[in-house]
Formats: structure tokens, C-alpha cells, sequence
């Protein structure tokens, strides 16, 4: 019988238990799909513990995103048996195999495998969203990526330079800026070794950097303020390092905007613009200029392992869980 991670109570990852479960008959529409990847995101890990603005009726199973191969269709257009699949789910994609109708379905980039292509979407989604459509990246401008090792933060760096971009990447250690040169970062700030917006005004002559991508908040935005350009974009990525606080004198003075940044409700309300954006990603991935970065490939019972690699900060780029 094939098995899934199962939230049956609120809390961190050790309380998720791994059960077997029946296979369903498909509905008109459905497709089955043999999981053999799943993406592991921090919404998954709030939303086990009850963190996430979506709370799914108890019990659940986590998991936002997912590849495999689809093994059944019942008249679902497009799609056929054998297909390599992304999967894209509200949750569900910590199992071996799931149901999901034909919208929830992207082929899979040929270049990619499993891992990757379970470590896509979201994360080079996000990127995609933040910084072409609210951040609308220039060629030549500046863009600062905090969290720069992060599975969104690697993934920012590499579009960003790919954008024509001069990316200053920022982390908490040098493997993590290892990857994030091996991207493309134009220059590297290690947190403890220099104050951030030091280095940024540093290495821009004192102008400021015009983009800056967010996923830790909390003092980082905050200090982010004070080493922008005139007119520059801050992208709210997340909250990872807490809830920082808008100073509206400095947002002013630079005539600087603050932008949230929502992927998945950004498409949820323009589906068109959901799928122009997955179209250009495939593209940029069948031509090579993409790649998820994946550190750790965990078998599925090591669930709980891989979801703390996360929230210790123990991953580059991202993890994934293997079926």
C-alpha cells in the first residue's frame, strides 16, 4: 500500500507520523501520479504546526510540491501514462502517489530529475514573481539577496544574474556563499563578518542597492532600509528571522517601495499570469540557464530529518524527499 506523511495533531515535524492508506478510484478528470520527489518548503513545516494564514481540516498531509510519473488518467486531456510530471498542490505531496486534476500538472523539464524538478517551482517561482513581477528587475541595477544559501535565495541569485543584474549575496557561512558565487553572485557578504549595509554601500560607491530580495526579515529588513538607491524596491519574501518593522522616514527619503511578495495567491487571482510565468521557467530550464540547487536527497521516512535541515538552517539551496 503506498504511504504518506500524516499531520494528525498541531505541532513540529516529529509529531507528523508516516501511514499507509488505500488508493482511491479516479473521478472523472483525475490523474494519478507515482511521487517519486517532493520538494520540502518552510510552509509545509508552519502549516504542521499551525503557523500558515492556510490551515487544512486535520488530518493532512504536507507537501506544496512534488514530480513523478503519472500511472493513470481518466479523461484528463493532455496528459497520458508515462508522462514525467511537476506536481503542484495546497499540501498533499509527502506521499507515494497522489490525485490531482490536469491544472495541478507541469511537464517536467528534460534536463531536470526527480529532486530538481520536486525543487522547482516554488522556489524559482517565487524569484520569478518577486523579481520580475513586483520587483521589475532592470539589466544593470543592483539587487541585494539575504538568505542568499536559502532554496529562494539561491534561486534569486541565479535569476538575478541571469536578469543582467549585479547580485550582492548575503548568508550566514561561506559554503552558503559558495553556492550562491557558483550561481552567479557578483560579490558575497558573509553576516558576521560585516555589518551588511556597510559592505553594500562599499561595494556600490555609497549608492545603495536597487533591489532587495527578502526572505529573513526582522533586523535584516530593517537594516536593508538604510543601504538602498533612490527609488529602490524592497521584496518581502518572508519572515524567517521575525517580523521587521518599515521605518517611513527612510522609505520616504529614498522615494522606496515595500512590495509583498505572494506566489502562489499572486496565480490563485490571475491564473494567465500563473501560466506565463511557468512557461518562461520551463523555457529558461530546457535551455540550461536554470537549475535547482538540491543539498540533501532524504528517503520519505526520513521526513522529519529533512524538515529540521530547514529550520536549523542546515540547507544550501534546497531538499528533497525521495520515494
Amino acid at each position: 500500500m503506498p504511504k504518506a506523511v500524516v499531520c494528525r495533531e498541531l505541532g513540529p515535524p516529529e509529531s507528523l507520523r508516516l501511514e499507509t492508506f488505500a488508493s482511491v478510484p479516479l473521478q472523472p478528470g483525475q490523474v494519478r501520479v507515482a511521487i517519486h520527489a517532493a520538494g520540502i518548503n518552510f510552509p509545509d513545516i508552519l502549516m504542521a504546526a499551525g503557523d500558515y494564514q492556510l490551515k487544512p481540516e486535520l488530518p493532512f498531509t504536507p507537501g506544496v510540491e512534488a514530480a513523478g510519473e503519472v500511472t493513470e488518467v481518466n479523461g484528463a486531456a493532455g496528459i497520458a501514462i508515462g508522462d514525467r510530471v511537476i506536481v503542484k498542490m495546497r499540501h498533499g505531496a509527502y506521499a507515494d502517489e497522489a490525485v490531482v486534476t490536469r491544472a495541478q500538472l507541469t511537464p517536467m523539464p528534460s534536463t531536470f530529475d526527480y529532486a530538481e524538478a520536486a525543487t522547482f517551482l516554488a522556489g524559482h517561482g517565487t524569484a520569478y514573481h518577486a523579481l520580475v513581477d513586483r520587483g521589475q528587475l532592470r539589466p544593470g541595477e543592483v539587487l541585494l539577496v539575504h538568505g542568499a544559501g536559502g532554496g529562494v535565495g539561491l534561486a534569486a541569485v541565479e535569476m538575478g544574474k541571469m536578469l543582467g543584474a549585479t547580485v550582492i549575496a548575503a548568508a550566514s557561512s561561506e559554503e552558503k556563499l559558495d553556492a550562491a558565487r557558483a550561481k552567479g553572485a557578483d560579490h558575497v557578504v558573509l553576516y558576521a563578518r560585516e555589518p551588511f549595509r556597510d559592505a553594500v554601500k562599499r561595494l556600490t560607491d555609497g549608492r545603495g542597492a536597487d533591489v532587495v530580495f527578502d526572505p529573513v526579515g526582522g533586523a535584516i529588513f530593517e537594516d536593508s532600509m538604510r543601504c538602498i538607491a533612490w527609488g529602490a524596491r524592497l521584496l518581502v519574501i518572508g519572515f524567517t528571522g521575525g517580523i521587521g518593522l518599515a521605518r517611513t522616514n527612510l522609505l520616504l527619503i529614498k522615494g522606496a517601495s515595500v512590495l509583498g511578495v505572494r506566489a502562489g495567491e499572486a496565480v490563485r487571482r490571475n491564473p494567465a499570469a500563473g501560466e506565463a510565468r511557468i512557461r518562461k521557467l520551463l523555457e529558461w530550464a530546457e535551455a540550461g540557464k536554470l537549475r535547482p540547487h538540491v543539498s540533501h536527497r532524504l528517503p520519505l521516512e526520513n521526513y522529519a530529518e529533512a524538515m529540521r535541515l530547514l529550520i536549523d538552517r542546515k540547507a544550501i539551496g534546497r531538499v528533497a524527499l525521495t520515494m
